[in-house]
């Protein structure tokens, strides 16, 4: 069993993970600022360190914990904030994260596994399903950092001999996603059925995303640090899934109707992303098992528990 150190640990995907992390075993401890994670969600066999991943004390906890891996998750994930506020996502997403791969090198980490994004670094692709080989054009400043770091770990990998692998996500959704700071469509329109609130579609709702239900995201990183591969892999369903099939299935799985209204397209709004899975398939064995209808149902339910 291992050391292991997960950065946003107290967050959606991050706590989801140091769940399984500690399930399988090993010795796991969460670096979080809290800004959009929640105390609640750590794990309490987790050692906790609150601390930003900007900050100097990032030195202090790898110096004062040793990890073996670490798992790179904390980043500034709203891709509106970032094209309002450039400077503020590169200060995370970009400066953040190579002072964790710097304290990395310093403190003779094995291997980093960072959490990259497939559903903003291609831009607008040609190829649906999107490969890993296809063009990065990122179309805000969120994407270009996440590709920065992924970068920097090729970097660190060539020049210092880190190990590392990069999992570009495509949409998570799932249990935890409300209230952590995280919330994207799947996780509002249900808050918003549930609680009964009025919702808004963005355009027509014929964009299309590729949704993945945390548990099988967090299958797949499980999977990447017994892997040795140094590289991008796509995690997604290659499937494409309009905001419409979302309400529909939403609305199926309550039972009751739910009627968005329809708002303004967003400005330069991606219009379509969806992943193919298919290296992940053969490097990790890994393939998603939760369909958009059954996931949705389970996120309801974790909703349902909730108090608005």
């Amino acid at each position: 069993m291992s050391k292991i150190l997960v950065t946003g640990g107290a967050g959606f995907i991050g706590s989801t993970l140091v769940d399984r992390l500690i399930g399988e075993g090993h010795e796991v401890a969460v670096l979080d600022n809290l800004a959009s994670g929640k105390r609640d969600y750590i794990n309490p066999q987790a050692k906790f360190f609150e601390v930003d991943i900007c900050a100097p004390e990032v030195a202090d906890v790898f110096a004062s914990y040793q990890p073996e891996i670490v798992y790179h998750l904390a980043a500034q994930i709203d891709v509106r904030i970032s094209v309002s506020d450039p400077v503020f996502d590169n200060k995370i997403n970009a400066v953040g994260s190579l002072n964790i791969l710097e304290n990395c090198r310093i403190h003779n980490v094995k291997k980093i596994i960072f959490v990259s994004t497939g559903g903003a670094i291609y831009g607008e692709a040609t190829e649906i399903p999107t490969t890993e080989s296809a063009p990065t054009y990122p179309l805000s400043p969120y994407g270009i950092h996440k590709l920065t770091t992924e970068k920097y770990c090729n970097y660190y990998c060539k020049v210092y001999g880190l190990d590392y692998t990069v999992l570009r996500f495509a949409n998570v959704y799932g249990p935890r996603q409300y209230k952590g700071g995280e919330a994207g469509v799947v996780s509002i329109f249900i808050e918003h059925a549930v609680a009964g609130k009025e919702c808004f579609i963005n355009g027509d709702g014929m964009q299309t995303r590729d949704y993945v239900y945390v548990d099988d995201v967090v299958t797949a990183l499980s999977k990447a640090k017994d892997v040795t591969y140094q590289g991008e892999i796509n995690i997604g369903c290659a499937k494409e899934i309009t905001v419409i099939d979302v309400v529909e299935a939403i609305k199926a799985s309550l039972g009751t109707e739910f009627t968005p209204q329809h708002a303004p397209a967003k400005p330069g709004e991606q219009l379509r992303s969806c992943l193919s899975y298919a290296l992940a398939n053969k490097i990790l064995g890994w393939e998603p098992t939760v369909d958009i209808n059954e996931g949705v149902k389970r996120t309801i339910d974790w909703t349902k528990t909730l108090t608005f």
